[in-house]
């Protein structure tokens, strides 16, 4: 299919035109502050990704000044065009995403302006490249400014109202200012990449992280296995069978693959708008219970790699332990061992604050919510337990024995929120709910902070509706005897 540049243009002028129909953006209306000779912003995201431009967007709709740092180049923000190796997203086409509430910014219109709707109707699921292609668009139609290649280095909040945040930008540091901070960093949140205590003692060029940048082709002719059973797990070894690996064994722990996405038996605004006003056993066993279950991998990523004659699943084979014999793994296995060239770790995320540098200094006094709950036995978890107990604009907030002026200041819009406030920071289904829910909440809390100025402008405001010239005064009439 070629798109139709002429019908993208004319979206472009029905979206100018719906957002002129809903005035916004707003102007802005928070002061403009300056420090150390450099502008303030009202708020700093770390992470141009989808959350990261879906909150600036609302950001900028609320009329605050918003700047955005992303490590990456231009264009390459979040994991669609990088390490992510499925061939189409998991959510359904019809998810709005993150479009605002505004039709003419939807996947589905980008889609059907280029494609038109009969083709819209024979999609069965978005194309991950097509998906960036569209955050691209949506970044670029909304004037959303991203500063690309920015590495932040470390947040620093203090206790004068201001965040600093240290900034490597190729062969230069320097510093920007911000009276919050948010971080959109994404599935890895807090951390990064989990793996067993046996993998860090093998060699990097026989093992890596189903989520790290990986060049497939280098496994052409290797017996690999793929420890997991998730997407990720699934779309890693279709790659590496697609990339010419002579054999891949899937090494899966359970007695069976998951089959019933138990998330989506609550897909509705109850769910997603309900699950921060929950009592802490609630929250818990919902967050819990949805781990345990664990989310299937996609039927079509799965298919993807059983159509392969060389691709094998080991299911109820846990892996006991891994021995490096010159070239070769022997991997030592509940079923018994088996040698293999190379080990792809599908094994998700954890809350590690030492993967993310630049929140050391925040790190030691984040209130996490093993200060706050305590699980019936057997309901441990050690994803909840190292979760943020944020406050209800996603504040971090710090433990009563380690203070931290200013923490109150970083945001947490991320995965790791979800136990707080719900899945509503970094999945396509609810990030347009997230996200406006907390630009609202920092609007809230900016007009709170800023009361005396704003009160000062509604004194000094003279702009007149009523003239003077609409009437004539007359005494009263004399009264009737």
């Amino acid at each position: 299919m070629q798109p139709l540049a002429s019908g993208l243009r004319a979206l472009e002028d029905r979206l100018a035109h719906d957002l002129a129909c809903l005035q916004l953006p707003l102007s802005r209306w928070t002061p403009p502050l300056q420090h150390e000779g450099q502008a303030v912003a009202d708020v700093a995201i770390i992470g141009g990704g989808m959350a990261g431009l879906a909150l600036a967007a609302a950001l900028q709709h609320q009329g605050m000044a918003v700047a955005v740092y992303d490590e990456a180049p231009a264009g390459w923000e979040g994991p669609w065009a990088t390490t992510a190796r499925m061939e189409t997203l998991r959510s359904p086409k019809h998810l709005a995403g993150p479009a605002l509430g505004i039709a003419s910014l939807s996947f589905r219109a980008w889609f059907e302006a280029q494609f038109g709707a009969a083709a819209w109707d024979a999609l069965d699921k978005i194309p991950r490249l097509q998906w960036m292609d569209y955050l691209r668009w949506y970044r670029q139609v909304l004037g959303l400014v991203v500063h690309n290649e920015h590495r932040v280095t470390d947040v620093l909040p203090r206790a004068d109202g201001l965040v600093q945040l240290k900034l490597a930008v190729r062969d230069r540091t320097q510093s920007a200012w911000a009276r919050r901070v948010v971080l959109a960093t994404g599935r890895a949140g807090l951390g990064g990449p989990w793996m067993p205590e046996f993998a860090h003692g093998l060699s990097t060029s026989r093992r890596v992280h189903s989520s790290e940048p990986f060049d497939y082709a280098t496994l052409q002719g290797l017996r690999v296995g793929v420890i997991g059973a998730g997407a990720s797990a699934m779309d890693s070894a279709a790659t590496a069978l697609e990339e010419g690996a002579a054999r891949v064994h899937l090494l899966v722990r359970r007695r069976d693959i998951p089959r019933i996405n138990k998330g989506k038996g609550a897909s509705h605004p109850g769910f997603v708008h309900g699950h921060a006003l929950l009592p802490d056993d609630w929250k818990w066993r919902i967050r819990h219970y949805i781990n345990v279950q664990q989310v299937p991998p996609p039927r079509g990523s799965t298919l993807r790699v059983s159509r392969h004659e060389n691709a094998f699943f080991h299911l109820g084979c846990a892996i006991e332990g891994v021995d490096e014999l010159g070239n070769a793994l022997r991997v030592h296995t509940s079923q018994g061992p088996i040698e293999l060239d190379f080990l792809v770790f599908a094994t998700g995320f954890r809350v590690d604050w030492a993967q993310r540098p630049m929140l050391r200094h925040i790190a030691p006094h984040v209130r996490l919510w093993q200060h706050r709950y305590q699980p019936p036995a057997g309901d441990e978890d050690a994803e909840l337990t190292d979760s943020p107990d944020l406050g209800p604009a996603f504040e971090f907030r710090a433990r009563a024995d380690s203070p931290c002026p200013g923490l109150e200041r970083v945001h947490c819009f991320c995965y790791p929120a979800a136990l707080s406030l719900g899945v509503i920071t970094g999945d396509i289904p609810a990030i347009s709910d997230g996200a406006q829910q907390l630009a609202r909440s920092l609007a809230g809390l900016f007009y709170v902070e800023d009361i005396d100025h704003h009160f000062e402008r509604m004194q000094i405001f003279s702009e007149p509706e009523v003239l003077g010239d609409e009437w004539t005064s007359v005494p009263l009439p004399p009264a009737s005897t």
